[in-house]
């Protein structure tokens, strides 16, 4: 291959001026970083750009990584440390020729220490940044779990070592023992996919290893079965569980620092047929995530949380299913309520984020420490804002509200499809109408959805019937273009990379109020509550979502047609 710097070739292909390449090149020295790594971070330039640019004046090769099965005996070809220092992935092997996909093929350095440490002629093909990070990972990391499988099934009187966290740069200890290598390769890869569960289920023939990516499950791996018991006491050992136990269901914890990011995970075992389930569920530690942009609010949406938390009493409820983010959202208001003047307490079964300034209780039924009895023993500790981590019981919301109606802010979820059902729900466990007309603010009620990939992201023009599904009417909506994902090694192929929430929004005016204080009948209720004219449904805010190109049509029906709204 010719040698020619980055910047000649950009700069002759008139994708930069020659004034953006010198302070490019300036900044490189400044940050001891590479020309393509400054342009990209400072949005010069594309990640697109770069590979076609290269891909046209080198005819170098593209390799979409997310469609290519990696052998991984590959990962004995070429040290990890090389792989890792060069952004350099080995792909494959024909006769003394090695072929191997860079995010910079310009990298000669890279390609010499590849070379020296193969004994093969080396063939670059290019690929994008994070699919080589992500191949890197799962390659060194596969190799890992098949080397520490071997060497438990050649030693089944593996030792099982104290727990001792993932080292802080998220790299498993070569010198562990093959248990503890496996169930931290297993954790890492977890991280690396942006899971947020990790689930491990014992089948007839095997020990099956299955992640929860946005909201999906997908097959990882399957551990031999003779091998079950060790990974199963292995992490019985690290959330500090009995690991002679195995007749009942397990909770534990344990804390662990993967490449930068503190993760909490909670871990649960099950005793099922052929044994014991375990889930590790992930808890991001980052406060960049308690925030109402972290958690996808914005126009009406937000005006209205902010308005809702700008009360200084009253009940604020999330409402929702298991997994749809109202947790994060509570945790969000929490955090957003945090000052030195107030003193915020929370009940929480389990206790998901340690924040800073937060008085944060632990729910423990065995001894009697139920949420209305936390809830009563709250109200003698002068509170002024109370979290309770759910309302399971008619006990429970009467309390809370009683509470907000002696001056309190009371935020709590509750299990419910929709606002208006949220309201029902009240009716039904027993609170008085004249009490949820005084005390109750708001309710929000949300989903998860999943966000179309940015790196593949296109727009099209739907069809009738899609226009139709979503609510449109296709004669006045002819020139509207909806968005999808085609695809990409960013996003495993899937068209879809990370979530953001649809939200319902109710604040209660006095329309709504009054129609409680008369009793009046659901219909007229319901009718309130739709001339709200800050009212906006889940459906009119997923419709908002396709529109904006945040999410697909399709995810916007999964999303609708899986609830009563």
């Amino acid at each position: 291959m010719e040698y020619r710097r980055l910047g000649e070739i950009l700069t002759d292909a008139g994708v930069i001026s020659e004034e953006q390449l010198v302070k490019a090149l300036a900044l490189g020295k400044e940050q001891n970083k590479r020309l393509g790594e400054v342009l990209l971070d400072n949005k010069i330039i594309t990640e697109r750009q770069l590979i076609d640019v290269l891909q046209y004046q080198l005819g170098v090769d593209f390799i979409d990584l997310s469609k290519v099965d990696i052998p991984v005996q590959m990962a004995q070809l070429l040290p990890k440390n090389i792989a890792k220092k060069h952004n350099v992935v080995p792909v494959k092997v024909a006769g003394d020729t090695i072929y191997v996909a860079m995010f910079d093929p310009l990298n000669f350095v890279g390609i010499e220490e590849v070379k020296s440490a193969t004994k093969k002629r080396v063939i670059p093909m290019i690929a994008t940044k994070s699919a080589t990070d992500r191949a890197i990972h799962v390659l060194y990391g596969s190799e890992n779990v098949s080397r520490a499988i071997d060497e438990m099934q050649k030693s089944m009187n593996d030792i099982i070592q104290p727990v001792s966290d993932l080292v802080e740069s998220g790299e498993v200890d070569e010198q562990a023992a093959p248990g503890i290598r496996l169930v931290n390769s297993i954790i890492e890869r977890g991280a690396q996919e942006n899971a947020s569960d990790i689930h491990m289920e014992p089948r007839e023939n095997g020990f099956v290893i299955r992640m929860r990516i946005d909201g999906v499950l997908h097959e990882i791996l399957t551990v031999p079965q003779n091998l079950q018991s060790s990974v199963i006491s292995r992490i019985k050992i690290m959330g500090e569980m009995d690991i002679a136990e195995r007749r009942i269901p397990q909770d534990g914890r344990s804390n662990i620092r993967i490449k930068e990011r503190d993760i909490d995970l909670r871990i649960s075992t099950l005793p099922t047929q052929y044994g014991e389930k375990v889930v590790m569920r992930f808890l991001e530690k980052s406060a960049s995530l308690l925030t109402s942009d972290g958690i996808g609010l914005a126009g009406k949406m937000l005006d209205n949380y902010n308005e809702l938390i700008a009360n200084a009493n009253g009940v604020i409820l999330i409402a929702g299913p298991t997994g749809s983010g109202k947790t994060t959202t509570m945790y969000t208001m929490v955090n957003d309520l945090n000052r030195e003047e107030v003193n915020l307490v929370t009940l929480e079964d389990p206790i998901e984020y340690n924040i800073d300034g937060v008085n944060q209780v632990q729910i423990n039924e065995k001894v009697g420490m139920t949420f209305a009895n936390g809830l009563r023993a709250i109200l003698r500790q002068d509170p002024d804002i109370i979290a309770v981590g759910e309302i399971r019981d008619g006990e429970t919301a009467e309390i809370a509200m009683r509470a907000a109606i002696t001056g309190h802010l009371v935020l709590s979820t509750i299990h419910t499809n929709s606002s208006i059902a949220t309201l029902d729900r009240l009716l039904d466990i027993g609170v008085e109408p004249y009490l949820i007309a005084s005390a109750l603010k708001g309710v929000i009620a949300q989903r998860l959805v999943r966000k179309i990939c940015p790196n593949c992201k296109e727009s099209y023009t739907p069809d009738e019937d899609e226009l139709i599904s979503i609510g449109l009417d296709p004669g006045k909506s002819k020139d509207i273009k909806f968005y999808r994902g085609k695809g990409c090694p960013d996003c495993l192929g899937r068209g879809y990379r990370g979530r953001t929430a649809a939200f319902e929004m109710l604040v209660l005016n006095s329309e709504i109020k009054q129609k409680f204080r008369e009793n009046a009948p659901h219909h007229e209720l319901e009718e309130a509550i739709y001339r709200s004219p800050n009212f906006e449904t889940m459906s009119q805010n997923c419709l908002r979502l396709v529109l904006e190109g945040k999410t697909t049509a399709s995810e916007a029906k999964r999303i609708l047609y899986s609830t009563d709204l």
